[in-house]
C-alpha cells in the first residue's frame, strides 16, 4: 500500500508538472524567423526598428554602443551592417531610435557624449553632450557623413544632460505631413524636464528646444523623474505625446505641428515604473503610444502600453482611447499567463499596423521559469481594438541576463501584416557581459482583417483612469 501510494503521488505530480509545462507553452506566430544581426557579442542594447512605408522591403534597425545600423533590402531575409554611424566629435553614442518619413528617407537619432554622469543621477558630473540625427536616402545602406545637431552642449563639462531621445515622423495626410519630432529628458542637478524639437525640412535643421511638461520631475531616474518620451501622429497631423512620472502616464497634444502643446494631464495611474528584477541590472516600464490611422480624418483608436507591478509581479498593460485621448479604457493585461503567478513580463514596445489596425507588442516573458529569472521573447497581437491579446512565442529558448545591462527598451515595427521585432539577448557565457541583437519576423499578411476600425465597446469607454 505504501508503494502504491508513493506511485500514485508521483503520478499525480507528473501530471501536474505536465499540465503546468503545457500551460506555459505558446504557439508560434505564422512564418516566424529569428536572425542574429550582430556578428559577434559586444556591448549591445536598446534597439529600434522601422519599415519604409514607400518601399516595404526596406527595414532598418539601430542599436548601441556606439550607434549601429543593420539594414535589409528584402523584407528581413538578409541583413547587413552599415558603416559611418559613429559620432565624429564624441567618444561614444547611444540611446538610438530610427524612423522613416513619408517619402522614404531613413533617420537615426542618438545622444553623443564623452562620459556618463553619476549613475541614476545623470546630470551630476556629466560631460559635454548632444542629440544628433543622420539621414539615409537609400534605405539604410549608406548614411550622410555629417550628423545634424537637434540640440547640443558641446562645451559643457557639467549639466545639463540630454537623455533618451526618440524620433518620430508625421506620415499622415495633414498639413504637417513630413515633419520630424524628437522628445527627450533633460537632467539638471535639481530636476528633470521633457524637451522637444521639430524639423520641417526633412531633418536638415531643427527648432530651438522647448519644454513641454507642466510639472518637472526629480533629478534621479530611480525616484520621481519624468522620462520616456513617446509620440504618435494621426493622419490629420495631430501629435500625441506621453511619458511617465513614476506613478502616472502623462499626456499632451499638439494640433499645430509641434509649435504648441496642450496642458499636460495624468491619464493613467500606474504602480512605479522603475523596478528591480532578478538578473537584470536595471528595468523600467516606460510608456509607448500608437494610433490606428484609419477611421476618418482624425484617425481611429489610440493605444498606450506600459508595464508595472500592480499585481505583485511585473505585467504588461494596454489602455485605449476612441476619442483622441479625452477618455481612456481600463487597463488590459497583455500577457496572458495567470495573474499573480510570480512571473515578470517587461521591456515592452508597441506598434499598430496602419493597414488593418492590428496592435502588436514585443516583450520579455518569464512565465516558463519557476525561479522567475530566465526569459523568452513574446509577441502579442490584438485584432479587436486592444480588448484581448493573443500571445505567441517569438524566441522560445530561455536565457538568463546574468545581471548585465539589457538597456531600457526593445523595438517593433509592422506594415501590412509583416511584423519585425528587435531585442537584446545575453549569450550563455557567464564570464562575459557581452550581448547580441536579434530580429524576429512574423507574417500575418495571409489573415485578412476588416479594413474598418473596430467600434469602442461600452466597457472600453470608462473615462479617465
Amino acid at each position: 500500500m505504501v508503494l502504491l501510494s508513493r506511485f500514485a503521488l508521483l503520478s499525480a505530480i507528473a501530471v501536474l508538472l505536465s499540465v503546468s509545462a503545457s500551460s506555459q507553452s505558446l504557439p508560434r506566430a505564422p512564418k516566424t524567423e529569428v536572425i542574429t544581426v550582430t556578428p559577434k557579442p559586444g556591448y549591445f542594447s536598446e534597439p529600434s526598428i522601422a519599415v519604409n512605408p514607400t518601399k516595404p522591403q526596406q527595414v532598418v534597425a539601430a542599436f548601441q554602443d556606439n550607434a549601429h545600423i543593420a539594414y535589409s533590402a528584402d523584407g528581413g531575409s538578409h541583413w547587413q551592417l552599415a558603416t559611418g554611424i559613429e559620432p565624429p566629435n564624441y567618444r561614444v553614442s547611444g540611446d538610438v531610435s530610427v524612423t522613416f518619413d513619408n517619402e522614404g528617407r531613413a533617420y537615426i537619432c542618438y545622444i553623443a557624449f564623452d562620459k556618463l554622469g553619476t549613475f541614476n543621477y545623470w546630470g551630476h558630473n556629466s560631460s559635454r553632450n548632444g542629440i544628433y540625427v543622420r539621414r539615409s536616402l537609400d534605405g539604410g545602406a549608406t548614411w550622410e557623413s555629417q550628423d545634424i545637431a537637434a540640440t547640443e552642449q558641446p562645451d559643457k563639462t557639467t549639466v545639463p544632460w540630454e537623455d533618451k531621445p526618440y524620433i518620430i515622423a508625421d506620415m499622415g495626410r495633414g498639413p504637417h505631413a513630413g515633419n520630424l519630432y524628437i522628445g527627450w529628458t533633460r537632467w539638471t542637478l535639481s530636476d528633470s524636464q521633457i524637451l522637444f524639437v521639430r524639423s520641417r525640412d526633412h531633418g536638415k535643421t531643427w527648432s530651438k528646444p522647448v519644454e513641454i511638461d507642466n510639472v518637472r520631475g526629480l533629478p534621479r531616474d530611480d525616484n520621481g523623474a519624468i522620462e520616456g518620451f513617446a509620440g504618435a501622429v494621426g493622419p490629420d497631423s495631430t501629435l500625441y505625446a506621453a511619458w511617465t512620472d513614476g506613478n502616472h502616464i502623462v499626456f499632451t497634444i499638439s494640433h499645430d505641428g509641434g509649435a504648441t502643446f496642450s496642458p499636460t494631464r495624468n491619464i493613467i495611474d500606474t504602480a512605479p515604473t522603475m523596478f528591480t528584477l532578478q538578473a537584470v541590472s536595471r528595468a523600467n516600464g516606460f510608456a509607448q503610444i500608437a494610433i490606428d490611422p484609419r477611421g476618418g480624418a482624425k484617425g481611429g483608436r489610440l493605444y498606450l502600453t506600459w508595464s508595472d507591478y500592480r499585481n505583485g509581479d511585473v505585467d504588461v498593460f494596454c489602455s485605449t482611447s476612441a476619442d483622441q485621448g479625452e477618455t481612456w479604457s481600463a487597463a488590459v493585461r497583455v500577457n496572458d499567463d495567470p495573474s499573480h503567478d510570480g512571473a515578470d513580463q517587461f521591456f515592452q514596445w508597441m506598434a499598430v499596423d496602419p493597414v488593418d489596425g492590428a496592435a502588436y507588442l514585443v516583450f520579455y516573458d518569464r512565465r516558463g521559469d519557476a525561479k522567475n529569472r530566465q526569459q523568452v521573447v513574446v509577441l502579442a497581437r490584438s485584432t479587436d481594438g486592444g480588448r484581448t491579446f493573443q500571445n505567441y512565442a517569438w524566441m522560445d529558448q530561455p536565457f538568463d541576463a546574468q545581471g548585465v545591462f539589457m538597456g531600457d527598451y526593445n523595438g517593433i515595427a509592422v506594415l501590412n501584416g509583416r511584423v519585425y521585432g528587435v531585442w537584446t539577448l545575453k549569450p550563455e557565457n557567464k564570464s562575459s557581459r557581452d550581448t547580441l541583437i536579434q530580429i524576429g519576423i512574423a507574417d500575418f499578411s495571409a489573415e485578412k482583417l476588416s479594413s474598418a476600425p473596430s467600434r469602442p465597446s461600452r466597457s472600453a469607454r470608462t473615462g479617465r483612469k
